[in-house]
């Protein structure tokens, strides 16, 4: 089965092999003696799957056609439809509504 918002499935989903630990698992880790802590810094790395990396290396937009959208609005000049925001609004309220 494929998520319709991301577009993975759930083998390409990673899952927390920590998130299924019972709270008589937790108890014991709690009660297990301290470990002295490192002061070396701790690196994060950030693992994007290959679908995301698919995306961004594709993802296309129109750099001129954004700047002058980004202009309009700091101006002031930007035409707002203030019925079409309201109605996208109210279908998004409907979608979160139906779960």
């Amino acid at each position: 089965m494929t998520d319709p918002i991301s577009g993975l499935s759930r083998s390409q989903v990673q899952v927390n092999p920590g998130a299924d630990k019972t709270k008589s698992d937790k108890t014991a880790e709690a009660n297990e003696a301290p470990v002295a802590k490192s002061t070396a810094p701790v690196n994060d790395e950030l693992v994007l799957s290959d679908a995301t990396e698919t995306a961004l290396a594709n993802a296309e937009f129109d750099a001129e056609k954004v700047a002058k959208i980004k202009a309009a609005i700091e101006a002031g000049n930007y035409p707002l439809d203030a019925e079409r925001i309201a109605e996208s609004f109210a279908s998004l309220e409907r979608m979160i509504g139906s779960k």
